[in-house]
């Protein structure tokens, strides 16, 4: 199948952006350099094309129950601009996915939400809301509207003040996971203060046919999906597809660092299992570590212990250019989890120091 462009994409190309696939879509992955732009986001401020990313709109007298039983954390504590984490899991427990869930104002009286799936799975949650809802036979609208939408994220010590140049009324107000619908240009957008780097600002869903203009408006670095994951990184954020895979790499919000995520006072798919998982602990678990000898780590290099025998799996790596150290994440049984535990990666044939590290790797809002 052809790959999805996002909407600037022409315009990408004339900046001289270097392409990827990612999730079934071709995006920008550099710009200048990955080290230009990751030093941006973390000294000032860089904005990303994040118009991969879904988006599920769920309103109607049912949606906060539907939203409830199919996300592990609790909906019912967010107020209208309220944003939340939460883990999308089966029957077993294991993640299929995370988002970001946004409860918008109320539309004809009733509860109204927007969540954010990752790139190329809008389709198949689209998909799953709807068949819940018949089964369960719940009152609820869901409306699959990635393609009406551009999404930005402008990211930064100095987002705030890049997003509010160009914003009509104040969002710099607003605290971190809270969200509004805010002008800007004269254009209709919804802005949250949330974001995937590690750093303050804000993410912008906009209307697809004025995607050009509002990007065009913001005066700081254009970054692509290489800095994106080097930030993420050095933040210890998860990926999906790397840290965790519903299929190739099956694992429960515990295991995967994001228990945070989980209510087990409310009911929703995966609550049993994931409550008998507490019960029985942790087996492995995601864990930071830093290279103590020269060279990367990378996903699907062997994880070892100091007599050579595989103990783990590294699921990210890279050299963070915040450190300048090589760093990853990786799967390791709880006995080596403790930070400070000396471990081997597999690189190339050569096994390397590798120390383990709390997250995230650097200081982060």
């Amino acid at each position: 199948m052809p790959l999805q462009t996002p909407p600037l994409r022409g315009i990408h190309d004339e900046r001289g952006a270097k392409f990827t696939e990612f999730g079934g879509w071709d995006m920008p992955v550099e710009f200048d350099s990955i080290r230009t732009e990751h030093a941006a986001v973390r000294e000032d401020a860089g904005i990303f094309d994040v118009s991969h990313m879904g988006q599920i709109h769920v309103t109607g007298p049912d949606a906060t129950a539907l939203m409830q039983r199919l996300t592990t954390n609790d909906v019912t504590r967010l107020d209208v601009g309220d944003a939340q984490y939460a883990a999308i899991t089966d029957e077993d427990g294991v993640v299929i996915d995370d988002t970001v869930i946004y409860r918008l104002p109320d539309e004809d009286g009733d509860e109204t939400y927007l969540f954010v799936p990752n790139a190329g799975t809008d389709e198949a949650t689209h998909e799953r809301w709807v068949s819940h809802r018949n089964e369960w036979d719940l009152e609820a609208t869901v409306d699959n509207r990635t393609d009406e939408y551009a999404m930005f994220a402008v990211q930064g010590p100095n987002a705030p003040e890049h997003v509010d140049a160009v914003t009509e009324g104040s969002v710099t107000e607003l605290d971190r996971f809270e969200a509004t619908d805010a002008a800007v240009d004269g254009v209709d957008c919804w802005v949250a203060r949330t974001g995937y780097t590690g750093e303050d600002g804000f993410e912008l869903l906009v209307p697809k046919a004025e995607a050009g203009r509002i990007w065009s408006l913001y005066d700081c670095q254009p970054c692509g999906l290489g800095a994106r994951d080097t930030l993420r990184i050095e933040a210890g954020l998860v990926l999906a597809g790397q840290e965790f895979d519903h299929e190739s790499n099956p694992r429960t919000p515990y295991e995967i660092g994001i228990g945070f995520t989980v209510d087990l006072e409310t009911e929703f798919v995966g609550r049993d299992a994931l409550a008998r998982a507490t019960e029985a602990g942790l087996k492995e678990q995601l864990v930071g570590f830093q290279l103590i000898d020269r060279g990367v780590p990378r996903h699907g290099y062997d994880i070892t212990n100091t007599d050579g025998r595989v103990v783990g799996t590294v699921t990210s790596g890279t050299m963070s250019p915040s450190l300048e150290q090589p760093i990853g994440l990786g799967y390791v049984p709880t006995e080596y989890a403790e930070p400070g535990t000396t471990l081997q990666v597999v690189v190339r044939g050569q096994s390397k120091k590798t120390r383990v590290e709390t997250t995230p790797f650097i200081e982060t809002v």
